[in-house]
């Protein structure tokens, strides 16, 4: 058997298995070798032990211990929305603003909304570099008011700040987060009948823009949008009113945009929510959001 850190521990993880093909031979003439990546389902030491692989695609290897030449467990893959780039992500949270007019610059968005007043809807999305020589003076001659969202960290970031740029507001780091959006409908379910609550009122639900945004409400004490695009749904301005916090009601109004987005095909959902905001945080988290990304808001600094 050759030398290897597989065993009994790695049951019910990722590993990868370097074995012999019995009977083969390899380009070399010596046994041939294949490996094969998947999850360790059963490990039976001994003279005649076998570890036993679940592959992601096909049925279970049963592998003799005896013809294991190397192996580890690995990291579990990344799920296609987490290989996802931000910038990617970015453009499908543009579904969020039905009326959004976006102009490249280069690989960089410059983003106007007649109506919407986030800032996400008025600002350049700058994640990565632009390709073009001029990009920030372009950005000041196109905003009364110019904001930029880059990556926290970024060379973006840390180009725009030896500009004299600086934080547009007090606000720490956005986080854009996702999540299966089975999951989050099935978290929610859970969350909405814990203690054996009744699931909620009705909530009505307005397909404004049929197939890509929708708007949803309680009477006048809880309202939410989402925006649909690509498989992917997101939801924003989910607000209770004071007087009636805490009775599950922004739940309620959620799980009914969860549904108008699974009934369109989507499976990934995402939201952002500011980092300081631990009440929201640990709600998401609870539904099973994780953050994708961080950024931030920049401006320039005010004239003299």
């Amino acid at each position: 058997m050759g030398q290897h850190l597989l065993g009994p521990h790695v049951v019910g993880t990722r590993v990868v298995v370097r074995r012999v093909v019995r009977g083969e031979r390899g380009p070399s003439g010596g046994p041939a070798m294949t490996d094969l990546l998947g999850v360790c389902v059963r490990w039976e030491p001994g003279p005649h032990g076998v570890c036993v692989v679940r592959p992601e695609r096909g049925p279970e290897v049963s592998i003799a211990l005896a013809d294991i030449v190397s192996g580890k467990p690995v990291p579990e893959r990344a799920s296609v929305r987490d290989r996802v780039a931000p910038g990617e992500a970015q453009r499908h949270g543009f579904a969020l603003f039905p009326d959004l007019v976006t102009t490249p610059l280069g690989s960089w968005v410059l983003r106007d909304s007649p109506r919407a007043t986030a800032r996400r809807a008025h600002s350049v999305l700058a994640f990565g570099p632009s390709g073009v020589d001029d990009d920030v003076e372009r950005v000041l001659a196109h905003y009364e008011r110019p904001i930029a969202a880059v990556l926290s960290g970024s060379a973006e970031h840390e180009r725009l700040l030896g500009l004299g740029w600086g934080p547009e507001s007090n606000d720490g780091d956005t986080l854009f987060q996702v999540a299966g959006l089975a999951q989050v409908s099935r978290a929610l379910r859970k969350l909405r009948v814990r203690d054996g609550r009744p699931a909620g009122p009705d909530v009505v639900v307005e397909d404004a823009v049929p197939g890509s945004w929708a708007s949803a409400r309680l009477g006048d004490v809880a309202r939410g949008y989402a925006g649909f695009g690509d498989d992917w749904v997101g939801f924003g301005g989910i607000e209770v009113a004071a007087s009636a916090r805490r009775r599950g009601l922004g739940l309620a109004v959620m799980a009914a945009l969860v549904e108008w987005g699974a009934e369109l095909g989507a499976t990934t959902a995402y939201l952002q929510v500011l980092d300081g905001n631990g009440p929201a945080l640990g709600l998401y988290e609870k539904l099973g959001f994780r953050t994708h990304h961080r950024y931030c808001y920049l401006s320039p600094a005010p004239s003299s």
